[in-house]
């Protein structure tokens, strides 16, 4: 067992090994006058108390660039090891997230999620989160292991053949990994006797892996075999109430697109193997894209190609000529009715006190999708840049090279993460120094660049006038300026975070 003594406030050397002397003699104390603690008092005694480096005033401790786990500036032989196992990448968004060490391949379609990209990953969810709940969706995380019996009951089994990735346990029972759970929620319903009218809508949704036996995996996290998906399921008293629940979710998802700042499509779609009878997608326009889109420039009908009889391209709404383009699908909405809820037999007591099938609805939000789709969309071909709202860290620090000449201005950027971090709260856990000054400005700031932060802060040559002037790179905007210690704090208390 390892005991760790923390103490806020800066630590004097002899004050320092004079408390933790007295502290720990106390702690032997009582470890001895107790037999079950014997092991732990053999190991206090020899116990030296840990030294933490780069702490920060009052106890908090500075996040380091260099403490950061980030797989990058591959070797060329590890390069084309990797091209030769996975393939050469096939986007530029699968390209950027290998090449700065967002993700890592571990098979075809399944890759390791990186610190950098799990960061993203978590404030695209509390995104989500928020715009689910904000119009009465309820979590609930359901097993990813689902029996073969459920989908078999709604013949699903065979209708999704290999894309379903089948396992036996050791009885011999089948089951799939869940690339979509309709069934199992369906049956969640069906098995509460009591359900009335009253109780309804209910919105459901998880965010959890999903799984597919993807026949050619591709493009990163836009197109794998193991992916985090966003899934809703509502549940209504009349195709009416459905309807709108529909359209209030539909309008919940722009106003996730637009919260992100990313340009999308809402297209009339294919129902697929989900079935039901009405279903549109939201697409981000993009060349990389998949799908094949038909967008009417005069009034404001869109589709999947798919849908349409590719012999007549006007659009049925205005006869105008449509346009084609190519998207990425990062969410797609269905409205189920009774398909479900009558083969699990869903019910509930409708105002008149008879049993009625639930009207349902399901809809999805590509997690992983997203963010691949984000950078795709809206990185440059060297540098990766983010919704602002999603960036890892909102502002990395630059201290100067050690030795150069502009060395004496390390301890003022110091100050100023550590007071960053201090008067502005939203930024707490959101600012990175990078402490690698064995490279130069230069070399670290051409990382930086590549990474994506939103903010950029470089104690360069004005550092050292009075009043100390940072050089501030704003990646969003292009802008780069120079600005004082206030307008350095004046600058990032507008920054919104999630």
């Amino acid at each position: 067992m390892e005991t760790r003594i923390w103490r806020r406030g800066p630590c004097l050397p002899g004050a320092c090994a004079s408390w933790c002397q007295s502290v720990m003699e106390g702690l032997l104390t009582r470890c001895r006058a107790l037999p079950a603690l014997a092991t732990c008092s053999r190991q206090l005694s020899g116990y030296v108390p840990r030294r933490f480096h780069h702490c920060a005033p009052r106890g908090g401790r500075r996040l380091l660039l260099s403490r950061v786990f980030q797989p990058q500036n591959l070797r060329e032989d590890q390069v084309l090891s990797l091209q030769d196992k996975f393939g050469d990448p096939t986007c530029k968004s699968q390209r950027l997230m290998l090449q700065v060490g967002l993700i890592y391949p571990a098979s075809p379609g399944c890759y390791h999620l990186l610190p950098y990209t799990v960061r993203a990953m978590e404030k695209l969810v509390r995104v989500i989160d928020q715009e689910m709940q904000a119009i009465g969706g309820q979590k609930v995380n359901m097993p990813t292991l689902s029996p073969a019996e459920l989908w078999q009951a709604t013949n699903r089994w065979d209708l999704m053949g290999k894309e379903l990735l089948r396992l036996r346990d050791r009885h011999g029972k089948e089951y799939c990994l869940g690339p979509t759970h309709e069934e199992a929620i369906t049956a969640l319903i069906a098995a509460q006797k009591k359900l009335s009218y009253k109780q309804l809508p209910f919105l459901l949704y998880q965010v959890t892996r999903k799984f597919r036996d993807e026949p050619r995996p591709r493009f990163g996290l836009l197109r794998g075999r193991e992916f985090y998906m966003k899934d809703m399921y509502t549940f209504d008293s009349s195709p009416e109430a459905a309807q709108q629940t529909y359209n209030l979710v539909c309008d919940a998802y722009c106003s996730l697109f637009n919260r992100l700042g990313l340009r999308f499509v809402k297209v009339q779609a294919d129902v697929g193997s989900i079935g039901g009878t009405m279903s549109h997608e939201f697409q981000l326009p993009v060349d990389v894209g998949e799908d094949r889109l038909a967008i009417c420039p005069h009034c404001s009908f869109s589709a999947n190609l798919e849908t349409l009889d590719l012999s007549q391209m006007n659009c049925p709404a205005c006869q105008g000529p449509l346009t084609e383009t190519k998207g990425i699908e990062v969410g797609h909405t269905f409205y189920l009715g009774t398909k479900y809820s009558s083969i699990f037999n869903a019910q509930f007591t409708n105002v008149y006190g008879k049993q009625s099938l639930a009207e349902m609805g399901c809809y999805g939000l590509g997690v992983t999708r997203i963010l691949a789709a984000a950078i795709e969309v809206l990185s440059t071909e060297d540098c990766v840049r983010w919704p602002s709202l999603l960036a890892p860290y909102q502002a990395c620090l630059i201290p100067p090279k050690k030795g150069s000449k502009e060395a004496a201005a390390s301890e003022l950027i110091g100050q100023l993460c550590d007071h960053i971090t201090e008067a502005v709260p939203q930024l707490h856990g959101e600012v990175l120094l990078d402490d690698r000054t064995h490279l130069t400005i230069g070399n670290r700031l051409k990382d930086a660049n590549k990474f994506g932060y939103p903010f950029v802060i470089i104690a360069g040559k004005r550092a050292l006038e009075d009043p100390a002037h940072f050089e501030v790179w704003c990646q969003n905007t292009g802008e780069v300026v120079f600005l004082t210690k206030d307008g350095v704090m004046d600058l990032l208390t507008q920054v919104q975070t999630i």
